[in-house]
């Protein structure tokens, strides 16, 4: 999903790195030796302060206790969410972050949940246009920051399918394939909450030719799609259209494989890279 991608730093952003730099001050470190308090390399504690990288959440969390900030660094975290995402998908990785029931059928590509750190980056170092390497990483540390919702306590019930094709497309190369499939069958076998299908190119009935669709059923009980096209995303909330869209997802997970066919199918196609 986009990230902002301004050349320059915004305001706000050049403002929280300002007040990060103010409580370390205060807290009378260096930002050598804050870097090593926090676990960050001392370059990234310095592209914080100026302002050239976006902060982690975890980061001004941490940060927050180690310069005694008392929640002025933890403050941020909603400003900094809103420089990482577009309005309408900043909604919906908040709610994801509670929701009871997560879904996604994918079309093109490994879903965002499940991708490795080097498949997003090569993901999103072919954009088109190009993107810079301040505004990859940017992108790149979005998507990995979505993926605590896998182990979060209690998980949510998550369910994929994915087409063959997206397993076939060597984003990367072959050697960031496999490492790809080889995640996605840990995922599999270790996460008893998760359930990845594979829909096979050889189908000739299909109900996702529409495209790619992600569902959500919150713990308060609404049920949300989000779809993404070349005009930019659409959040959806209209009960009549998503209990449309939550049928037709039901129809494609019994459509495509099994889930133990296709951990069999992964397994294979990784084994041949």
């Amino acid at each position: 999903m986009a990230v902002g991608t301004s050349v320059e730093p915004s305001h706000v952003r050049r403002l929280v790195g300002g007040l990060i730099r103010i409580h370390r001050t205060r807290a009378g470190l260096t930002q050598k030796d804050a870097a090593e308090k926090l676990l960050v390399s001392e370059s990234l504690m310095g592209a914080y302060e100026r302002a050239e990288r976006i902060p982690a959440l975890d980061f001004l969390r941490d940060a927050d206790q180690v310069f005694d900030a008392g929640g002025a660094l933890t403050a941020c975290i909603a400003l900094m969410e809103e420089e990482k995402y577009p309005p309408k998908f900043l909604d919906w990785v908040r709610l994801e972050r509670l929701a009871r029931v997560i879904s996604a059928y994918e079309a093109l590509l490994i879903p965002g949940l499940l991708q490795t750190e080097a498949y997003a980056r090569a993901l999103y170092g072919v954009r088109v246009p190009a993107y810079t390497e301040q505004e990859i990483e940017q992108h790149v540390q979005a998507r990995l920051e979505r993926q605590a919702v896998l182990t979060r306590n209690p998980p949510p019930r998550i369910g994929f399918v994915v087409e063959e094709s997206a397993l076939e497309r060597p984003i990367g190369g072959a050697e960031v394939l496999k490492e790809q499939l080889w995640h996605l069958l840990d995922c599999m076998r270790t996460m008893s909450h998760l359930t990845l299908q594979v829909m096979p190119t050889r189908r000739h009935t299909h109900a996702g030719l529409h495209g790619a669709m992600q569902l959500m059923g919150t713990a308060e009980g609404r049920n949300l799609v989000y779809t993404e096209g070349y005009a930019g995303g659409t959040l959806i909330s209209k009960p009549e259209r998503v209990n449309e869209l939550m049928d037709l997802f039901g129809i494609l997970r019994a459509q495509a494989l099994t889930p133990w066919e296709s951990a069999e199918l992964i397994e294979k196609k990784a084994g041949q890279l």
